[in-house]
């Protein structure tokens, strides 16, 4: 009965209502997209439904200064560098390595640990230096040296002087560590403090040109606190170590940090690893090849290989008369690399354009291969024809993955969210019936009856079953309800 009393004039209102309401959402989708750089649904869904989702992110090793370098950006051009949501997971990975639950304590102590819940970075910089006024706060300089400092030697100075509050507490609750829970907690969060203070300062020193400064101290840092890994300090070693072009430690860190063995072939026709662009009979598979920790692990360890063959290496040459070992290695490891990360070649080659790196990244994903690029793309151009190398590779190993119907990648490529696209299509079918609704009121009448009246057949259905089983006074008294 209801559906009969509606008029075309009530569906042209309804259609274009929803398309008013599904524009809006795409115009607010595409400014939070332009300008935070992610989805709005999505950040929210993702931030809501996090526990349920297997999606592990992990902290930049080479993450840069907010104050000094991040900042830079955003004076220059206007932009946030980071969103929303990589700025909250930094917020939650301080307090996990700043706080402890006996900072409530000490008065500074419990000022840093509602600074680091702070979204304003004025607010936190406030804080800290309240913090200060009390008594010497190691996490209030952590914090000043990454937010306030506008330059690297300012920001060297405040983890300077962190460094010395740091290690006498550290030595302090060193002693008292085995008294009790709370002292072992504190303990921890000490040596989360310094271990933070340390890095932080070598990286400060290879960022001014210290680089073999840098190196001893990361190097002092890993000896002292081999167990610490979480810090990824010999990802920031690796890189430094490739600034001073001494190949033969970096050979040496790779070894002790990459778990990847070469594969033993068993006759050399097993052993040909050859891309098309080289040899165009030449298949391989990778399904043995073991996954290494991070793209800075396995693009290094190719570089190294292709620094032994690329200043030399010709694909005309090569295709003549076959690859050497050295070769057949090089485009191994290459391959390896692209296996692990497939974005990252393209960064590498300049076919898509960099960004500032993010504070955290997905392993085997973009945000992985910027960070990447972003510091050791001087690396492999130091290297004559190590690009040349990584390119034929690179072009190589996606014909045959096309002829193999083998995907490089399990991470697909996503230029807009899906939300935007969703919101775009809804907003454009909900147009579209409003418009065939105010054109045709009557012939869209009779289709939008018949679509609402299949659409509650299954209602009426069970409706009509429950008023045959229930008794005809008892169903009364219900309706009355």
């Amino acid at each position: 009965m209801f559906l009969n009393t509606l008029t075309p004039k009530f569906y042209v209102a309804l259609t274009g209502t929803s398309s008013l309401i599904s524009g809006l959402i795409l115009i607010f989708e595409w400014w939070y997209f332009r300008k935070y750089g992610t989805s709005f649904i999505e950040q929210v869904s993702v931030s809501h439904l996090r526990p349920l989702l297997e999606c592990k992110v992990w902290r930049n090793p080479l993450n840069l200064f907010r104050g000094a370098e991040y900042n830079r950006y955003t004076w220059v051009t206007g932009r946030e560098p980071l969103t929303y949501y990589d700025m909250n997971l930094s917020a939650q990975d301080h307090q996990t390595f700043f706080t402890c639950d006996s900072d409530h304590l000490r008065p500074a102590d419990a000022i840093m640990q509602k600074a680091w819940r702070e979204r304003n970075p004025q607010a936190r910089i406030t804080a800290a230096h309240e913090a200060l006024d009390l008594e010497d706060c190691a996490t209030a300089y952590i914090l000043l040296a990454e937010e306030e400092a506008t330059t690297i030697v300012e920001a060297e100075k405040l983890f300077k002087q962190a460094l010395k509050i740091g290690e006498s507490c550290y030595r302090r609750s060193q002693q008292l560590q085995h008294h009790g829970a709370q002292y072992e907690a504190q303990h921890r969060r000490d040596t989360n403090v310094l271990v933070y203070i340390k890095r932080r300062l070598a990286m400060c020193s290879r960022k001014l040109g210290r680089t073999r400064e840098a190196v001893k101290m990361m190097r002092d840092l890993m000896k002292e606190f081999p167990l610490l890994s979480m810090f990824n300090i010999h990802e920031n070693l690796l890189e430094s170590l490739l600034e001073l072009q001494n190949y033969a430690d970096v050979q040496a860190v790779l070894a002790k940090y990459d778990g990847f063995n070469a594969l033993r072939c068993r006759s050399s026709a097993e052993a040909l690893f050859i891309t098309p662009i080289l040899m165009g009979n030449a298949l391989f598979s990778s399904t043995d090849i073991s996954l290494p920790k991070s793209a800075t692990i396995c693009y290094t360890a190719a570089l190294l290989k292709a620094r032994a063959v690329s200043d030399k290496f010709s694909p005309e040459a090569a295709s003549r008369r076959g690859l050497s070992t050295a070769e057949m290695n090089a485009v191994e490891a290459i391959h390896r690399a692209v296996e692990f990360n497939p974005h990252v070649p393209k960064y590498l080659l300049e076919m898509k354009s960099l960004i500032l790196p993010p504070e955290h990244i997905l392993k085997r994903g973009d945000s992985e291969a910027i960070a990447y690029t972003f510091f050791h793309l001087q690396h492999w151009k130091r290297v004559e024809g190590a690009l040349n190398l990584l390119h034929c590779t690179w072009e190589g190993i996606g014909v045959i993955n096309s002829l193999l119907f083998h995907e490089v990648s399990v991470y697909p490529k996503k230029e807009l969210p899906f939300f935007i696209l969703f919101t775009a299509g809804l907003c454009s079918f909900t147009a579209m019936l409003a418009l065939l609704t105010h054109q045709f009121p009557e012939l869209m009448g009779v289709f939008a009856k018949a679509f609402l009246s299949t659409l509650f057949a299954p209602l009426n259905f069970i409706m009509e079953k429950v008023e045959s089983i229930l008794p005809s006074s008892l169903w009364h008294q219900l309706t009355r309800i």
